[in-house]
This record gives structure tokens, C-alpha cells and sequence, in this order.
């Protein structure tokens, strides 16, 4: 049987060594995509929790001081924590909604 010689491009590289050459560039990119979104997804996540925490535990010491101070027929702390930790999920919503937009914008990138 007889052997057809690969066509060489310019650079003097097969068209199958190209091929994959390129199938490693993309694996490797993916592989360096998927580690910096492991990582990305665990900083958001503390992100997450102290946005929310912070507030809540600010609305209750606030809250505490205002019950020592000037004590009422309602609870301050309750009041105060309820609002720190509505104001924490708003915060930690914010976030989450900038960098999910952020991730869909360099994916558009990415694909051109």
C-alpha cells in the first residue's frame, strides 16, 4: 500500500501535530479554568459568610447596648439583629450577582 506524505504548513508542522497541539493548549487552559474557580468559589463562600455575619453581629451588640441604655417595651437586639442579618443577605446577594455576571462575561470572551 502505498503512503500518502502529510501536506507540512509553513512552520513545518503536520497538520495532525497542530491538531494536537491545539487539544493540549485547550486542556490546559481548562485545567488553569477549573482551579481558579475551585479557589474563586471557596473565597466566595467566606465572602458570603462574613458579608452576612458582620451586619448580624453589629445589629446585635447595637442592639444590646440600646436594651442597656434605654430599655423599652421592645426589644432592641431583636429588632437590630433581625435588620443586621436582612442588610447581611442583601449585601452577600450583591455579590454573588456582580460575580456571576462577571464569570458570564469572561465565558463571552473566552469563546471568541
Amino acid at each position: 500500500m502505498s503512503k500518502i506524505p502529510e501536506k507540512k504548513s509553513v512552520s513545518g508542522e503536520t497538520k495532525y501535530s497542530q491538531q494536537v497541539g491545539e487539544k493540549a493548549a485547550r486542556k490546559l487552559k481548562a485545567q488553569h479554568h477549573v482551579t481558579q474557580t475551585v479557589w474563586s468559589g471557596l473565597g466566595m463562600m467566606g465572602l458570603v459568610g462574613w458579608s452576612v455575619a458582620v451586619p448580624t453581629l453589629l445589629g446585635a451588640a447595637l442592639g444590646l447596648w440600646l436594651d442597656k441604655h434605654y430599655p423599652g417595651s421592645h426589644s432592641w437586639t431583636l429588632m437590630l439583629l433581625a435588620a443586621g442579618l436582612g442588610l447581611g443577605c442583601f449585601n452577600a446577594w450583591h455579590w454573588v450577582t456582580k460575580e456571576d455576571r462577571e464569570m458570564h462575561e469572561h465565558e463571552g470572551d473566552d469563546h471568541e
